[in-house]
């Protein structure tokens, strides 16, 4: 990045705090605040160990300081500005959930940033159904992070004193590290009449967790398979591997014969009625789980992204997302500063560029280029643009 560059957002990033500013976390004074200045090179420099009072006024730090990207640490401390960690005094920390999108299976370099993202809200959607259904959280936070995806703050008063282990038992369950279909399965011996020894029944719990989960997903298949003709739905049983005719058959007879015993949660009402429970729980572990960052969630320490600031990568606001407005969240939209939407710049490119942002869509030709302010910073902020002379 040219110095000319580094020298405009710098100073359009203090124009932006002038006139916003983020709001504080719960009890900001006791938090490690940290940020990264603009400086030369390609590295960055991480100033830490600060204490709120260290910085003064938020406002006036941001606006004094115009930093990159600013943070403040998932930790509570007695002695936030400490230089080491055990001169802190740790007392409790949030549980904190990253979610970057480029990390996610199947994204990859050349994956467009649109579909990228779309793809990390899908995972963040799934991420909060478990942290509300299965552990039944209520105080959370959930943030756009101004770059490759979503963080999760949760601060429910159980989670505070966590420690570094027991936060990794829920990245774990998050994402079904080691769940198998019989770990969820619970067994019960039932006497039959004229049986010398009882014969095992294998249920599914229906009251939560991952075999709750389990069950839900083969009773609603259930219902979509006896909704069909019957032959479409052998047809469709025979699309799953290891599944034949034969035990199409039997599956589907077991399914119509016994559905108010497989809402009770009796997976034993056929050999082949099993298999196929086995096979759904499969596909219930590797779509409803989410890819969080386990370092992140275990850190008790870890910094993270000030909601309400600006990131230094893209130009987009750090932006706190209300739960019932998640679902119409376009980050490439909503996250987009007011404060850079009033007037056009000029950019250098060494490289044509197709760029979505806004709400509109940008064809930029290689060479300098007139575009909106905002399209401009988050192309100079990614390095894929210097500043152009107006």
């Amino acid at each position: 990045m040219e110095e000319r560059t580094r020298a405009y957002l710098r100073g359009r990033f203090r124009d932006h705090y002038r006139t916003v500013q983020p709001e504080l976390p719960p009890n900001a004074d006791e938090r490690e605040w940290g940020y990264i200045p603009w400086t030369a090179g390609p590295g960055t420099t991480m100033v830490r160990h600060n204490s709120l009072l260290d910085l003064g006024t938020l406002g006036g730090f941001l606006e004094s300081e115009r930093p990159r990207h600013v943070y403040f640490s998932a930790g509570r401390y007695r002695n936030p500005s400490a230089g080491t960690m055990g001169e802190k005094d740790w007392r409790n920390a949030d549980l904190v959930f990253d979610l970057d999108a480029d990390h996610l299976p199947g994204v990859t370099p050349d994956t467009p940033y649109a579909e990228m993202l779309a793809r990390g809200k899908t995972e963040l959607l799934d991420l909060l159904d478990l942290l509300e259904r299965d552990f039944g959280f209520e105080d959370m936070t959930v943030v756009f992070s101004g770059g490759r995806g979503y963080h999760v703050h949760v601060r429910d008063e159980a989670i505070l004193q966590l420690d570094r282990e027991a936060r990794r038992e829920v990245v774990d369950y998050i994402r079904a590290t080691d769940v198998e279909f019989e770990s969820v399965v619970e067994s019960e011996a039932v006497a039959g009449i004229g049986l010398k020894n009882p014969t095992q029944k294998r249920t599914l719990p229906t009251d939560g967790g991952w075999g709750g989960r389990v069950h839900e997903h083969l009773c609603s298949f259930v219902d979509e398979l006896l909704a069909m003709d019957e032959a479409d739905a052998i047809d469709r049983l025979q699309e799953f591997d290891g599944i034949g005719s034969g035990k199409a058959t039997g599956a589907y007879n077991a399914a119509k014969n016994n559905r108010r015993e497989v809402e009770r949660g009796n997976v034993d009402v056929h050999p082949a009625f099993y298999q196929l429970a086995r096979v759904l729980a499969e596909e219930v572990f590797s779509t409803e789980t989410a890819a969080v960052d386990e370092p992140v969630t275990t850190d008790t320490h870890r910094l993270i992204r000030l909601p309400g600031s600006l990131h230094g990568g893209s130009g987009l606001e750090v932006t706190r997302i209300e739960r019932d407005e998640l679902i119409d969240f376009d980050p490439l939209r909503d996250a987009v500063p007011d404060t850079f939407t009033r007037h056009d710049v000029t950019v250098e490119l060494e490289e044509k560029v197709e760029i979505e942002l806004g709400g509109e869509s940008f064809r930029l030709p290689e060479g300098n280029v007139s575009t909106p302010e905002y399209v401009a910073i988050f192309l100079m902020a990614r390095g894929r643009a210097e500043k152009g002379k107006e």
